[in-house]
């Protein structure tokens, strides 16, 4: 029997990474986020700081010329490998949730698997992300759409799927209309009420 995981894909400021959090802490399971990070740094010899600044980033040079990669596996490449091999690993390990690093595209097949994708209005994240991480000099909708771009280059470089897009995922929840909690509910509903397997024909 494969284990029972959430993974949660989300817009910046949308409170993905919270609900996470507290969908996992509800339910008792593990949850994964920025301890990916630290568990990557450890095992690529890459410093934290660069491993969270490069990890949700399409490889450099992606925009202007996708045959950059002819040139050999770059550092964002050999990242992906060991976060793919990781998240393969925790999920075997028991049941948890994974906030973000494609979990969803890396899990197909290998766990009982929910994917979350967690969404807001503009005007909601803007004002979150000032709340939660301060003024900018930057606007915070530049830097929502900054953050959300690059996202999705990097979902769409190592998964070939459209980040966000609904049919990619099992359950999309606007945390600014439902609130946090409520999409945390949601979550914890879902997960108790039994296996998710064979909606797709992953298990």
């Amino acid at each position: 029997m494969k284990n029972k995981v959430i993974t949660i894909s989300r817009e910046f400021g949308s409170g993905g990474r919270t609900i996470g959090k507290k969908t996992a802490k509800r339910l008792g399971i593990a949850c994964y986020d920025s301890e990916l990070i630290q568990k990557t740094a450890e095992e690529s010899g890459f410093d934290a700081q660069y491993i969270q600044d490069a990890g949700e980033y399409a490889p450099s040079g992606l925009f202007a010329n996708l045959s950059n990669r002819a040139f050999g596996p770059t550092n964002e490449d050999y990242l992906w490998k060991i976060q793919y091999q990781m998240i393969s690993r925790l999920a075997e390990e028991g049941p948890c949730v994974i906030v973000g690093r494609c979990a969803d595209y890396i899990l197909k097949g290998k766990a009982d698997c929910l994917r979350a994708f967690i969404h807001a209005d503009l005007a909601f994240r803007a004002q979150r992300i000032v709340n939660v991480y301060g003024e900018r000099e930057q606007s915070p909708e530049q830097r929502i759409k900054d953050k959300d771009r690059r996202r999705a280059a990097y979902h769409r470089f190592y998964t070939d799927m459209k980040w966000g897009h609904a049919q990619n995922y099992d359950i999309t929840l606007n945390s600014g209309t439902l609130g946090i909690d409520h999409c945390v509910d949601l979550l914890v509903m879902l997960y108790e009420q039994g296996s998710f397997a064979g909606k797709d024909g992953n298990a």
